[in-house]
């Protein structure tokens, strides 16, 4: 092999240096091509506690673990030589556009995770042209949500409490602020056993000690921006002191039945989904009331722990109720591939929650801008590599759920 020094036009080409990035936020978000790389980046900027609020699920964490697996326990199936140089993401759910099959779900206690909150989530929810869900148990009013989001798609999503009258005053408030849609929750009659809450000592608000102070010391700016912000306050209610799961328990009603669920339909003008749904029995008697859609969901993994894998409910719940009745899915959804695996075994629409906290313990609103444009360019890019250009496109032909977790025949 002859050797030679290489000449300057040889090397010329190679010299095109990219202009390097000065602002700190941008280039760690700009790294992150995954949510998972958004993950890595919120643990080491967010407290421990709050973080694993976000990251945590209930008792040994099995249903959040399997929920996730399941997604990996896919085979696609792509069709060849088909035009995909256009890509159309846009579909119509309760009756209104939405630019990707995905929104953004209710959360709790979202201003703990980061500052800015669901003011964050709900203006880059406006940008992408995505629906934003606020939770009862949310950290900005109602009508500020509204506010940041006045043209968009706004979801208000109920915890049905004890005091009733309490509760319908807030679904009276996001109809008068003209959100468009109910999300009535119905898988937490009592709190889930959210173990690493209690072993952090998670509280509304964060109690200073020792340990909290230590594990503050490498995250300066988290400290500085909840000391310097508006006080923790609630869509649904002012203060509170104690643990979360003492909250929730006092909040939730266990009584609450498939009647409770009429009367609320009665109050609500817009379009009303059941959040929580885990059986193919209770999806046909919920699409008999005439709901509008239904979620199948286990909470994140954070109420049962063992529940029922919704992603694998998925099918015969579409067969059972889907020519009625819009079917929604959430829980362990990190990719761009997993929506489109929902939507190809008929899921109308997704919803992302760790997702979307992922992006905003990562950098605020630029972050959950950054989820919103990994999730996106995912879509996208595994819609071209499976050959199809539009969402209705997407036939439970294109995916196989590979099986790892079989029941044994019940006596």
């Amino acid at each position: 092999m002859k050797r030679r020094l290489p000449k300057y036009k040889d090397l010329r080409p190679l010299m095109n240096f990219k202009a390097p990035e000065f602002d700190a936020k941008k280039r760690r978000l700009q790294s992150a091509l995954t949510i998972s790389d958004l993950r890595d980046i919120a643990k080491r900027r967010t407290p421990r506690a709050a973080f694993d609020y976000t990251e945590g699920a209930a008792e040994a964490e099995i249903s959040l673990a399997r929920a996730r697996q399941a997604f990996e326990d896919i085979e696609f199936t792509p069709s060849i030589l088909r035009d995909v140089s256009k890509v159309d993401m846009t579909s119509e759910v309760l009756g209104g556009p939405v630019a990707m099959p995905f929104g953004i779900a209710p959360t709790g206690f979202t201003r703990m995770m980061q500052s800015e909150g669901e003011i964050a989530g709900a203006g880059a929810a406006a940008a992408a042209g995505i629906p934003f869900a606020l939770s009862t148990m949310g950290t900005t009013a109602i009508e500020d949500v509204k506010a940041v989001n006045p043209n968009g798609r706004n979801w208000f999503q109920l915890y049905m409490w004890k005091d009733r009258d309490r509760s319908m005053a807030l679904v009276d408030r996001a109809a008068a602020a003209g959100f468009d849609t109910l999300l009535v929750t119905v898988d937490v009659p009592v709190a889930g056993a959210r173990l690493r809450d209690k072993r952090n000592g998670f509280s509304i608000p964060p109690q200073l000690t020792a340990g909290t102070v230590i594990n503050a010391i490498p995250r300066p700016e988290w400290w500085v921006n909840f000391l310097t912000t508006e006080p923790l306050a609630f869509a649904s209610l002012d203060r509170w002191s104690g643990t979360v799961g003492e909250l929730l328990d006092t909040m939730f009603d266990p009584t609450v039945t498939f009647d409770d669920l009429a009367w609320i339909k009665d109050q609500w003008p817009g379009k009303l989904v059941v959040k929580g749904v885990q059986n193919v029995d209770d999806a046909k008697r919920l699409a008999s009331m005439g709901v509008d859609g239904i979620t199948l969901s286990n909470h994140g993994g954070r109420q049962l722990d063992r529940a029922p894998i919704p992603f694998h409910l998925l099918p015969e719940v579409v067969r059972e109720v889907g020519m009625d009745t819009e079917v929604h899915l959430d829980t362990g959804i990190m990719s761009g591939a997993d929506i489109v695996a929902s939507v190809a075994l008929g899921a109308r629409f997704t919803m992302i929650g760790r997702a979307y906290l992922y992006g905003l313990m990562a950098g605020g609103r630029e972050g959950v801008d950054r989820t919103i444009e990994i999730l996106g360019d995912q879509i996208a890019r595994t819609m071209r590599l499976l050959g199809v250009s539009t969402l209705e496109e997407l036939t439970p032909k294109h995916v196989t759920q590979l099986e790892r977790l079989v029941p044994r025949p019940r006596a």
